[in-house]
């Protein structure tokens, strides 16, 4: 593949694509990112909104508030903790917890004294913890009671020197909504000693400096961390607030999350949009479409990102006829397992009188919402057109499809998508060469395939065929390869998509053992479900030789075929 297109290429191609949008462009969408702070990072809009507006409710957690004086001096009691425990500008911060006020807290304590966060899958197993912990060399880490003994059990294997924890239930009142985890004494954890530290110092923010490590799968090998930078967080949540036909700061502004904020989508939409605009984040540890039927309305919830099926499950709640669900204003699917149809919006705009759309193009190496399909619903237009719609590139970014050669192709045609935006990663953490393959000339070349409407917009096609999607969380084979490679008894191992009707895709791989080995497929998939998250588990076949190509790589067309046929 060439990297020697000259630029003007690409500019003459983004040129012709803006002439296009010209008459399309979304009448409520601002042209323009203006920030109300100009040149600020995520904790200077933090410090901003606890003297602006103290009182108002920041964090919504079963029925328990948290306003933003309040949040704003816990995230300083928790950089306090993290400065009596030796941390300084640079240090990486694991925060290994499921949905919960404290990973919020955490986050904002971290980058409030320079410190580097490092969110963390809590589906995570054994070697997959390991392997983050290690790459990132994260020192310090925030856990839950229950999965504090699986830090400790890879500690010696990485930098890690510190293991504190912190209940999901530790920051309820008594007065709640049903909660999917169980109440415990907070005795049992070590957050209010850390709640009893000093609060820190405030120091000057670096918007440039390196901020976050965003994990996420490959093509080659196990997980990458994506580095991000508070500029690149800020201007993710600010052209996301211009997707809703906004500028910051957008007033009232309730969004309900249950995307796991570990996650690049969940920080986004439950820490990062909220914060800029001073709104409220209404958060749940995960999805129960009756406690959102009930928390909606009583928190005033003006935005909600969810699957298509989050959707179509609300409206077959028995509780949907009598809960007012008409000031969600901002209704945001995602197409994974199920897509986004005119019978579905149609049912949604009928029983609640507003209209339910795609959410937004985006990766954890863009920092994801790349794109606004505000405006485009007019007759279904968004539609009617392949799956998946994802509109207009959000101002500021730029979005080419370009072929093999890297050359724009055609309007109408099909190709890789490349991304050029301010939030796009710094690189890939410790990995130049994965880095200058992903990096090119300033543009991201994502492994997607989209093709441009008449219009100019953005349709995303497919991704890389090996990469699985399993209920909207990304399966990378060659990181499920490593893992089951690990195993004693494996040779060699396949990994490719098999479709399944409940998830969208499943992994399923093929099996080589060793010489002599007496392996069978249930004693290794009870070996994976120790050793790595859930949904990546694969169903596995056991072969006695692997089909391979005469240079020694294997044919994985056959064993897409195998799956396909089975």
């Amino acid at each position: 593949m060439t990297r020697t297109v000259a630029s003007d290429v690409y500019e003459n191609a983004l040129a012709q694509l803006r002439e296009r949008r010209v008459e399309h462009w979304p009448s409520a969408v601002p042209h323009e990112v203006v920030y109300p702070i100009p040149g600020a990072g995520v904790v200077d809009y933090l410090r901003h909104w606890a003297l602006t507006t103290p009182d108002r409710v920041a964090i919504s957690f079963y029925g328990s508030s948290i306003d933003y004086a309040e949040y704003d001096a816990l995230s300083d009691r928790f950089a306090g903790w993290l400065r009596g425990h030796g941390v300084d500008r640079g240090d990486r911060v694991g925060v290994y917890l499921g949905n919960c006020p404290q990973f919020l807290i955490a986050m904002m304590g971290i980058l409030k004294i320079g410190a580097v966060h490092v969110p963390v899958n809590p589906m995570l197993r054994e070697h997959e913890l390991a392997h983050e912990l290690s790459d990132s060399g994260t020192e310090v880490v925030l856990t839950q009671p229950d999965l504090a003994a699986a830090v400790a059990a890879v500690a010696e294997r990485t930098p890690v020197r510190v293991i504190a924890t912190t209940a999901l239930s530790d920051m309820l009142g008594t007065d709640t909504l049903a909660t999917p985890f169980t109440r415990t004494d907070p005795a049992d954890s070590d957050w209010a000693a850390i709640m009893s530290s000093e609060r820190a110092e405030p120091t000057a923010t670096d918007p440039d400096a390196l901020a976050a490590l965003n994990y996420t799968g490959g093509t080659t090998g196990l997980p990458k961390g994506c580095e991000h930078t508070q500029r690149h967080m800020v201007y993710t949540a600010a052209t996301a607030t211009l997707a809703t036909g906004h500028q910051v700061p957008a007033e009232p502004f309730v969004a309900l999350v249950f995307l796991p904020v570990f996650w690049i989508a969940g920080e986004d939409f439950g820490i990062l949009m909220p914060l800029l605009n001073g709104g409220t984040v209404v958060l749940l540890t995960r999805w129960d479409a009756g406690v959102v039927l009930e928390a909606a309305p009583r928190d005033g919830v003006t935005l909600m990102i969810g699957t298509v099926d989050n959707y179509v499950e609300l409206m077959d709640h028995p509780g949907f006829p009598t809960s007012d669900l008409s000031g969600l204003t901002v209704p945001l699917a995602v197409s994974f397992v199920r897509k986004l149809d005119p019978e579905i919006r149609a049912q949604w705009r009928a029983a609640t009188g507003n209209v339910l759309r795609e959410g937004s193009y985006g990766m954890t190496e863009t920092h994801t919402a790349d794109t606004v399909t505000l405006g485009f619903a007019e007759d279904d237009y968004d539609l009617h057109g392949e799956p998946v719609f994802c509109g207009f590139p959000v101002p500021g970014t730029d979005i080419l499809i370009v072929d093999a050669d890297g050359r724009p192709v055609p309007n109408g045609e099909q190709g890789q998508i490349i991304v050029r935006s301010p939030s796009v990663m710094t690189g890939y953490y410790g990995k130049p060469e994965a880095t200058a393959d992903t990096l090119r000339d300033g543009w991201l070349w994502t492994g997607d395939r989209g093709k441009f409407s008449e219009r100019g917009a953005l349709h995303y096609l497919a991704r890389d065929k090996e990469m699985i999607k399993t209920n909207g969380m990304s399966v990378f084979p060659s990181e499920v390869e490593a893992l089951l490679m690990l195993h004693p008894a494996v040779e060699r191992a396949a990994v490719v998509p098999k479709p399944d009707p409940a998830r969208g895709q499943v992994p399923f791989a093929f099996v080589q053992t060793v010489p002599d080995a007496a392996l069978e497929p249930a004693e290794l998939i009870d070996w994976a479900r120790t050793n790595m998250a859930s949904y990546k588990v694969p169903e596995i076949e056991i072969l006695d030789e692997l089909p391979m190509t005469a240079t020694g790589k294997v044919r994985k067309g056959d064993l897409f075929r195998a799956v396909e046929g089975a």
